[in-house]
């Protein structure tokens, strides 16, 4: 068996010794242990370009938070391996393993004691290319001072158009990101379906709205302006219309067994505190 690793960015150097303690507990269980060139590069050691890693990797690891996770699921989408989130920080939503506690998880594993979580990931059609979000996809205005008009069609019909900031179009699992923040609602994350929220919209009648994931959305913004975002992660200059439907295969999450979703919502979101 083995084991693709990517270190968070930032704290690579950090995340050194972390990374080989998880990587000798790992080896000692015969799981031969890759790391991308990268991450490899930043603490010294040998690596293996990244599309290489994951072609031989029968599982990813993202040793981080979840921007790392979220990043590790979009870059490696094509090769439709499970990843495993190991939590270098704070608890995360999506990165719920300690790295106290790896020994333990990585005998149940072993054993077959976990769960793969399977997550709805958007493919987005611009230009030549096929875009994937693990999160979310954010059609934005580059000028502060301005406003932008954001058309969205569906499949059955003209939807409506957005004026005001922009426009977030989330999967369930990024409904607790900038959609939250947006003022959109919390989705439970297995569930299958679009999001869509407007960032300060002129009109207080624009709210929040939840689409079938098997509606495909066709977004055209008026002004010459506008910004697409990726996952919060990568930008584009938004100068033609794009399509945004449900991605053909999800992104899968390993997690414990026992791990709970309204466990981690309390704790992020404080729910509960005045008990």
């Amino acid at each position: 068996m083995t084991a693709g690793f990517v270190l968070k960015p930032k704290d690579t150097i950090k995340l050194k010794e972390t990374f080989l303690k998880i990587k000798k507990v790992f080896e000692s269980r015969n799981i031969e242990v890759l790391i991308d060139s990268v991450s490899a590069k930043a603490i010294g050691l040998l690596g293996v370009e990244f599309n290489d890693m994951c072609e031989a990797a029968d599982f990813l690891v993202a040793l981080g938070g979840d921007g790392t996770l979220i990043s590790l699921a979009r870059r490696s989408y094509k090769f439709n391996k499970p990843i495993l989130g190991i939590n270098a920080g704070n608890l995360g939503f999506l990165t719920d393993i300690n790295p106290d506690n790896i020994e333990e998880f990585i005998d149940k594993f072993l054993k077959g004691e976990y769960r793969i979580d399977e997550r709805m990931v958007i493919e987005v059609e611009y230009k030549d290319k096929k875009l994937y979000a693990f999160n979310d996809i954010v059609i934005s205005k580059e000028v502060i001072s301005s406003m932008i008009h954001i058309r969205v069609d569906t499949n059955e019909s003209y939807l409506n158009t957005y004026y005001g900031d922009g426009l977030i179009v989330s999967t369930p699992t990024g409904s607790t990101a900038y959609n939250l923040s947006a003022g959109g609602p919390v989705v439970y994350p297995l569930t299958e379906g679009f999001v869509l929220t407007p960032i300060c919209p002129h009109s207080l009648t624009q709210r929040p709205l939840i689409l079938p994931s098997n509606f495909v959305l066709e977004i055209e913004v008026k002004e010459n302006f506008a910004k697409l975002v990726i996952d919060g992660q990568e930008i584009y200059n938004l100068d033609e219309k794009i399509k945004v439907k449900k991605a053909l295969n999800p992104a899968k999450l390993i997690h414990r067994v026992e791990r709970n979703y309204f466990d981690v919502l309390r704790k992020k979101l404080h729910w509960g505190d005045g008990k």
